[in-house]
């Protein structure tokens, strides 16, 4: 079990995970200094940058012009619109709220898997998937009904097309590793936010240090590194485990934002919390007699010598 865990597609797992909850706190203090059109365009930028820095180095490919119209989803949908959302979200909106309504992305991601991909629901991964969103709700709702606001609704707009995302990059990931698919699509999601560049310009001349720092942080780190490592992660797990294990990016979130902005959970957001950790156990409770789905049609990776398979849905700042 100790090997198990310890290999490289769980740790990559446990990495995005830490780095995607790290980015619920960096939007609040990005989008204070800098304003919502010049942290999403920047972001965004600054991680197609990195992306296409190291990909002669990785061996990235040109994608096929068949693919275009799917990378322009991805890059419209989980990049430029994603970005836009979560952070005019976040000017209302708690750091740790935010996170765990962003909670409800896999299940829209499972739902159209399970219509257009035949991805199987067991009992499992349906009970704990509503036993993690109970959880969500409970901590939305910390406040009554009150709490529940139009940047709330913002927010799970936000959640949606991370769903559709994650959902439009399985294709994607049978023909291409998880590096490339993670650069196209963070290209695709610069161009579209083009539109932002003048705004952009007059809010990075004031900005503060704090800010800047912030969204250098979150250009790199959550959002170029967090998508490689997920890609790795996506290709090589089973939908349930993946799916699962990002449920926990909302209790993380909610101790990063803690530590970073000193925000105080109120003690019911702890028990949706506790909820949520509930419904990952459920959902990763694997059968005795399970397997492991085999890898479908794909490219050997090039660091680890195995093949990639449809992953699932994640849970990302």
């Amino acid at each position: 079990m100790r090997t198990r865990f310890a290999s490289p597609r769980f740790l990559a797992l446990a990495g995005t995970v830490v780095l995607w909850a790290s980015a619920f706190p960096a939007i609040r203090v990005g989008v204070a200094g800098l304003g919502l059109a010049a942290l999403s365009f920047l972001r965004l930028a600054i991680a197609a940058v990195a992306l296409v820095a190291v990909a002669p180095f990785a061996r990235v490919r040109v994608p096929r012009r068949g693919d275009l119209p799917q990378i322009a989803l991805c890059g419209l949908a989980g990049m430029t619109a994603y970005q836009v959302l979560l952070n005019w979200g976040e000017i209302h909106v708690e750091a740790g709220t935010a996170s765990l309504l962003i909670a409800v992305a896999p299940v829209f991601s499972v739902l159209l898997g399970s219509v257009f991909l035949a991805e199987r629901l067991t009992r499992n991964v349906l009970t704990g998937s509503v036993i993690a969103l109970t959880g969500t709700a409970v901590v939305t709702l910390s406040d009554g009904l009150s709490g529940f606001t139009a940047a709330s609704l913002v927010v799970l707009a936000a959640a949606v097309v991370q769903g559709v995302y994650h959902f439009a990059t399985k294709p994607l990931l049978r023909r291409y590793t998880g590096l490339e698919v993670a650069t196209y699509a963070m290209i695709a999601g610069t161009v579209f936010a083009l539109p932002l560049v003048p705004a952009t310009i007059r809010a990075a001349v004031h900005a503060p240090a704090d800010a800047l720092w912030a969204v250098v942080f979150l250009g790199l780190l959550p959002s170029a590194l967090g998508f490689v490592i997920w890609g790795y992660a996506v290709a090589r797990l089973p939908l349930a485990v993946s799916t699962g294990a990002l449920y926990l990016v909302p209790p993380v979130a909610l101790f990063v934002s803690f530590l970073w902005l000193g925000e105080v959970p109120h003690p019911v957001e702890l028990l949706g919390g506790a909820v949520v950790v509930a419904g990952v156990v459920l959902i990763n409770r694997r059968r005795a007699t399970g397997a492991e789905p085999p890898a479908t049609a794909g490219r050997a990776d090039d660091g680890a010598g195995t093949r990639e398979h449809t992953g699932p849905a994640s849970v990302r700042g």
